[in-house]
């Protein structure tokens, strides 16, 4: 049910096309998680972090399958959150779509932080001030159209595409070709502790690391309601985005293993500049540093694009005032880019105000928040799959050997869970992802009751 008026609003504009869809899900995903972000599970695995990247990346394909799945059998529904409500009911459309918002405007504000702390290395100044920068200049980009958006992160996916392949091709030559050889390689990995130098619990340690680098595919759903046939192209995007994700990330892993000792890889330290100084690649800090910035501006851009539409649909549904079902002339929800962005620069200015408490607070909050979006995916999916087939419908798209692998799914996100709450370090994220997630709960209760109070008022005479 929608709470549009048709004579004051109009639809969002379907001028994306496919390519829009499957860059914006490759850009969501390849970011400075992987250029730098990896250098902690390495840091923590060792070369078998090639394990837990490759479980990573099949969690994540099974969630885009899972979304695949309900968005051919039940198209124009929207995004995901449209399918929690369908699957689990309207409580799960609400607070998946305000805890995914969260999430997002937290990012905002993470990369603008994060690109700024590079230019401030060019040009010193206060970090707020190119941070604000970067965020007025990605909100300049979603006003103007969809369509910009798109060619703009279509663009900034494909610089990152070519940086990474264009890495293993010349990682793979040096190994192989040019540089020590293939025996020299092996021996060099196996004077560090071999495969498992942590043995084989640390691929299990690694795993809250990779799998918030791996995130960001089911942007797909929310870009593909602005294509001329939605339902398709998150399918294809299911089809080929996890896989080209599982290629960029374990090809890169590994020739980074290959050439970089693991234990002489710093966290926090771009393992990619790390191989490359080896390969003798001139300037590779420098060159990294623009690749890390181009990674950070597309996933700022992106952040934008999210929480924007999160709030337009929202809106639609009722679950967010109406006034951000709202669009431009442009057909871009104009006011809900506006809100989402100020969000975002609020909390750029409490990273300055109170960075060791509150925007600590914000990050940690957010930390789990995506695993239970994927938590509230994966049973709509299992409830409405069988929904469906006790219905005799016949599904073109399906999760495999149902409703094993999606059961499997679900006890590995529980799992996951449960190893962050084992972990000191991570353990305050899920104590603070439950506090919202009973607070978007509550705030669900009470406006069902708001709504059932205004529904009893106008029977009433």
């Amino acid at each position: 049910m929608t709470n549009r008026d048709p004579g004051q609003h109009e639809t969002l504009a379907h001028s994306l096309q496919p390519r829009h869809v499957t860059m914006i899900s490759l850009g969501g995903i390849i970011g400075a998680g992987i250029f730098v972000g990896s250098s902690a599970a390495i840091n923590v695995a060792g070369p078998a972090v090639l394990f837990t990247y490759a479980m990573c990346g099949i969690l994540v394909f099974v969630i885009m399958r899972m979304l695949g799945e309900m968005a051919i059998a039940r198209p124009g529904v929207g995004t995901f959150t449209g399918y929690a409500t369908l699957g689990l009911g309207p409580w799960a459309g609400f607070v998946t779509g305000w805890l995914y918002f969260y999430f997002w405007a937290v990012t905002i504000a993470v990369e603008a932080i994060a690109g700024a702390a590079i230019l401030v290395q060019l040009l010193p100044m206060p970090a707020w001030l190119p941070g604000t920068g970067l965020i007025l200049a990605t909100m300049l980009i979603n006003l103007l159209s969809v369509r910009v958006y798109g060619e703009t992160e279509f663009w900034l996916a494909a610089l990152k595409v070519v940086i990474i392949t264009a890495f293993i091709v010349i990682g793979a030559l040096y190994i192989f070709v040019f540089g020590p050889g293939i025996s020299a390689t092996r021996a060099a990995m196996s004077a560090h502790g071999g495969m498992f130098p942590a043995g084989w619990a640390a691929i299990f340690t690694a795993i809250p690391i990779v799998i918030f680098s791996m995130m960001g595919s089911e942007v797909a759903t929310i870009a593909a309601v602005e294509t001329e046939h939605p339902a398709e192209n998150v399918v294809r995007a299911a089809r080929t985005v996890t896989m080209r994700i599982l290629f960029f990330y374990l090809g890169s892993i590994a020739v980074i293993v290959a050439i970089v000792p693991w234990d002489q890889i710093v966290p926090g330290h771009s393992p990619f500049a790390d191989a490359m100084t080896r390969i003798r690649i001139p300037g590779a800090a420098l060159l990294m540093a623009a690749v890390v910035f181009t990674a950070v501006t597309s996933c700022l851009n992106s952040a934008i694009y999210v929480t924007s539409r999160m709030l337009y649909e929202m809106a639609e549904r009722g679950d967010a005032p109406p006034v951000f079902a709202r669009v431009s002339r442009r057909r871009v929800p104009s006011l809900a880019i506006l809100v989402s962005c100020a969000a975002g620069f609020t909390m750029v200015l409490i990273s300055v105000i109170s960075p060791e408490r509150a925007f600590v607070f914000l990050l940690e909050s957010s930390g789990a928040i995506i695993l239970c979006v994927y938590l509230l995916i994966a049973l709509s999916q299992i409830t409405l799959r069988r929904r469906l087939e006790t219905a005799g419908e016949v599904l073109p798209v399906k999760v495999w050997l149902f409703p094993y692998v999606s059961y499997a799914l679900v006890a590995a996100i529980l799992a996951i869970l449960a190893l962050m709450a084992a972990q000191p370090d991570l353990r305050e994220q899920i104590s603070l992802c439950a506090i919202l997630f009973v607070v978007a709960l509550a705030a669900y209760g009470l406006r069902a009751r708001a709504r059932l109070f205004e529904k009893n008022s106008e029977v009433i005479p």
